[in-house]
């Protein structure tokens, strides 16, 4: 992945444009088997996890996941809720500061992992509420796979 002003631009609009009318628990347990059921497509032997910042409204590890998926899926939401944005977002400001995440922010990349992967899910007029994580695939992947889905979601949204 090159870092680039313009790769962040095209994120700071996926978030723009996927801000939803509601997220309930049952919107997470359609947006979840949407995202198991094109992962399957695909092949990708990812972890899926839709959460609150204290509560899992879904998870998922398909065939050829590792425990080690669920580790990365934990620290890419953190920088979600720490930060606001989608954790490849962070990653790429990071990058193109050329700094680090603990060097920049003064936390543990034990705890936040600023890689492609975990997108924050807004409801118009209530602001953040959940994100929704996969890992498996390289960052770029897990991040379009995430936003793939998310757009076809609020699609069938109406």
């Amino acid at each position: 992945m090159v870092p680039t002003k313009e790769l962040l631009d095209q994120i700071a609009w996926q978030e723009k444009e996927l801000v939803l009318d509601h997220f309930t628990e049952d919107d997470a347990w359609v947006l979840g088997c949407l995202i198991v059921d094109e992962a399957k497509k695909r092949q990708a032997h990812i972890a899926i996890d839709i959460r609150r910042p204290a509560q899992i409204l879904f998870h998922a590890a398909l065939d050829g996941a590792a425990p080690d998926n669920d580790e990365w899926i934990r620290r890419k939401s953190n920088v979600v809720f720490r930060f606001g944005k989608a954790s490849f977002a962070v990653g790429i400001s990071l990058a193109l500061a050329e700094t680090t995440i603990d060097n920049k922010f003064y936390v543990s990349p034990t705890e936040y992992s600023p890689h492609g992967g975990a997108f924050p899910i807004r409801v118009r007029g209530c602001g953040l509420v959940a994100c929704v994580s996969v890992s498996g695939l390289p960052q770029e992947e897990d991040h379009a796979l995430v936003v793939d889905c998310l757009q076809k979601f609020k699609k069938s949204m109406g």
